[in-house]
């Protein structure tokens, strides 16, 4: 089955391949479509990843999946959350976005955080009835990077299990610990009708 997924990031689109190699899912991008992701104009990750499935099923005619995620830390009242890929400003890169994470964690004391994935799927753009899969995935923010893999917040999220940042971990280790590869698992377990 071939499917586009709502994204032009790089990373998610090269986790999403990972994760779905080992099922009959031929995976595009909205770049291979020369399309840019929906403008993401809700307040809850539901919502947004919704927004971006529907879109991307009208523009292409294909069935589509999509993700919203974000962490989310309980001590800045769970911020970044939806604002994750733009919590330092619009045309923020994921430099700036962690730089105002550090800032803004200066004096917490709770470092505790983790992500949380929404994970959709939507045969055409009208299908009354999508898949709607979650994952969470807990950390602690450090006070310095360290990692040079992944991408986004990984530098900071460290996982006490691992002894390692999420950018540390090897992507298999990552894919299987990561809310977006429990979403994905999820999703992929009630696909099976789709398939």
């Amino acid at each position: 089955m071939l499917v586009v997924f709502a994204s032009g990031n790089a990373g998610k689109v090269a986790e999403m391949q990972q994760l779905l190699a080992p099922v009959s899912i031929e995976l595009k991008s909205l770049k291979d479509f020369g399309l840019q992701s929906a403008a993401e104009t809700a307040t809850t990750f539901v919502e947004n990843a919704l927004i971006k499935c529907r879109a991307a099923a009208a523009a292409t005619g294909l069935p589509a999946i999509a993700d919203d995620s974000g962490l989310v830390v309980p001590a800045l009242k769970g911020e970044p959350g939806v604002y994750s890929a733009r919590y330092a400003g619009e045309h923020a890169d994921d430099a700036d976005n962690n730089r105002k994470l550090l800032a803004q964690m200066a004096q917490c004391d709770d470092r505790r955080a983790f992500f949380l994935c929404c994970m959709t799927f939507m045969q055409s753009a009208t299908d009354p009835t999508p898949i709607i899969a979650f994952g969470h995935w807990r950390g602690e923010i450090l006070s310095q990077p360290r990692g040079a893999k992944g991408f986004g917040y990984d530098p900071l999220f460290y996982v006490s299990e691992q002894n390692a940042t999420a950018a540390e971990l090897l992507p298999d280790v990552k894919n299987q610990l990561s809310h977006r590869g429990k979403a994905c698992r999820t999703l992929l377990s009630r696909l099976h009708d789709y398939t």
